[in-house]
């Protein structure tokens, strides 16, 4: 029998057989949206720092998170801004916080809409740290305490699920049992589990004001360098924790460990584009580098193939109304 050649253009030749063949596919399902929420009533200001977001006080958030819902976006992620800081971030678990306002406004319109919630002190303390400082360093045990009370308490205003960014050791446990002895046993976490000290961070640290006062994070954010042995320790301590949801962040710099922990753990695996990714692509396609929605789905569905299931995103929104997906 003659050698055919192998064609492997026959899969490609229309539209219709590529999307026939494909195999990684990208729904509106694994979408979060992160939003910002800030004190004060009828605000809608856009964040300097990242294109097309904006600031929104409590009462306009719930416009859109409507807006979210309709497009089909299963959930939101809420970042906080204080009317003040201090050295505990204690607005970060009042009942009366933004975040707390936020919640309650957003239940009460778009039940059906998952609210989750970042749980850090990052923007709510003086120092900008995402800890309690005591002796000049973050004080590990008393921060989770305080992360404890900040999830209670957004629990209580409805939220669906938490998602503590600080990476403080212990932090998820702490957090899964405070939940459990206040009887909100159905409220999920989305634990940041391999979170590294990045460069990507910028913009986002311009918009939820929050920049530490002094140092860096390296002493608790994970070493950009370390072997992915180490990250895969530390989801392994989340899930035993009782993580329900394990994040790695920033996405694309780290898609090896998104792989690793989609072949090694049984639990849906996120990956946040960070701002910087977002603002990476957005200052690039305004220049011509490349083609914007082009560069949008290249990565999105990088950060799938990889193994992420759930993707936080700011082109969530961009995708959705576009119909790219």
């Amino acid at each position: 029998m003659q050698n055919l050649p192998v064609r492997m253009r026959r899969l490609r030749k229309n539209d219709s057989m590529r999307r026939l063949v494909r195999s990684v596919n990208l729904s509106v399902d694994n979408l979060i949206y992160p939003l910002f929420v800030c004190p004060g009533k009828g605000v809608k200001k856009p964040i300097e720092s990242m294109a097309d977001c904006f600031h929104f006080s409590p009462d306009k958030i719930v416009d859109e998170a409507r807006e979210v819902f309709g497009l089909g976006i299963p959930a939101i992620l809420l970042f906080g801004l204080p009317e003040q800081k201090d050295s505990k971030g204690s607005e970060a678990f009042s009942d009366n916080g933004t975040v707390q306002q936020a919640i309650r406004n957003i239940k009460r319109n778009v039940p059906e809409l998952l609210v989750i919630t970042d749980v850090c002190l990052c923007a709510y303390t003086d120092t900008g740290h995402c800890g309690i400082i005591k002796d000049e360093k973050v004080d590990n045990d008393a921060t989770c305490e305080i992360l404890g009370k900040i999830a209670v308490s957004h629990a209580k205003a409805g939220a669906d699920m938490v998602a503590p960014s600080d990476m403080m050791d212990g932090r998820v446990g702490v957090i899964r049992k405070v939940l459990d002895e206040n009887n909100f046993i159905d409220t999920a976490i989305m634990s940041y589990s391999a979170k590294y000290a990045s460069a990507f961070y910028g913009p986002f640290r311009n918009a939820a004001d929050s920049a530490p006062a002094f140092g860096d994070r390296k002493t608790y954010q994970m070493d950009i360098a370390a072997s992915a042995k180490q990250a895969m320790r530390e989801i392994e301590l989340d899930i035993a924790e009782g993580a329900d949801i394990v994040m790695i962040k920033p996405a694309l710099c780290f898609l090896d460990i998104i792989y690793q922990a989609k072949q090694r753990f049984d639990v849906p695996i996120a990956a946040y584009e960070t701002s910087g990714e977002y603002m990476m692509i957005n200052t690039a396609a305004q220049q011509g580098v490349f083609d914007r929605q082009s560069a949008i789905m290249e990565t999105l569905y990088a950060i799938k193939r990889a193994g992420a299931d759930i993707i936080i995103t700011y082109f969530a929104k961009e995708i959705v109304k576009n119909k790219i997906i």
